[in-house]
């Protein structure tokens, strides 16, 4: 049991590394067995299909962004501090990668946006979730009267998250980690454009 978990976890950190880079579509059992010299039964046993094997792939990417963003920015205090410390958590994960193509879920978004069917369905929850958390923290520094009261949570969460991932894209494609910082400096702009008097120092 505990094996078989094991090269499950083994099997799917290779498989979220060449989807970050070559999308999901290029993931199948051969090339995982080869990549990793598995046996191809072993490794179709762990998921049973193709699709299968790209579901669980997203999955696993979205448990490895709770541990690298999620968890760690919401040890910030509620208010504005937590928008930020999102806002600053996910930029951390684009720039200093844990997938060889940076963010996993631009590139795959990307692949399967117009593709209906269960893996971009599974790929638009995990999109929705992220907006909903930046949504609702908004919300709270609101409650809090740390964001002004005429913010909608939820346009705000669009913006805040827009900007980082057009930064992201822009500085792989480029191979700039300057964009990061512009990223960055927008981002803390727009949200001390909405920042009350009484919201503490962020950023």
């Amino acid at each position: 049991m505990e094996r078989g978990l094991r090269s499950r976890r083994v099997i799917l950190d290779r498989a979220m590394d060449i989807a970050s880079v070559e999308g999901l579509e290029s993931l199948s059992v051969r090339r995982l067995a080869t990549d990793l010299a598995f046996s191809k039964s072993g490794v179709f046993a762990q998921f049973g299909s193709k699709e299968e094997l790209q579901l669980a792939t997203v999955r696993a990417a979205v448990e490895v962004f709770v541990g690298k963003v999620v968890k760690p920015a919401l040890r910030a205090p509620a208010g504005i501090r937590r928008v930020w410390a999102l806002c600053e958590a996910w930029l951390h994960y684009v720039r200093e990668p844990v997938f060889a193509g940076g963010c996993f879920f631009i590139g795959v978004a990307a692949e399967f946006d117009a593709r209906p069917g269960r893996i971009r369905d599974a790929i638009a929850a995990a999109r929705r979730d992220w907006q909903t958390l930046y949504a609702s923290s908004i919300a709270e520094a609101v409650a809090v009267g740390e964001i002004l009261t005429e913010v909608e949570p939820a346009q705000l969460a669009f913006e805040l998250d827009a900007i980082g991932r057009a930064g992201a894209a822009d500085a792989l494609l480029y191979n700039d980690d300057t964009v990061y910082e512009r990223a960055s400096e927008a981002i803390r702009a727009r949200l001390r454009s909405v920042a009350t008097d009484a919201a503490p120092v962020f950023g």
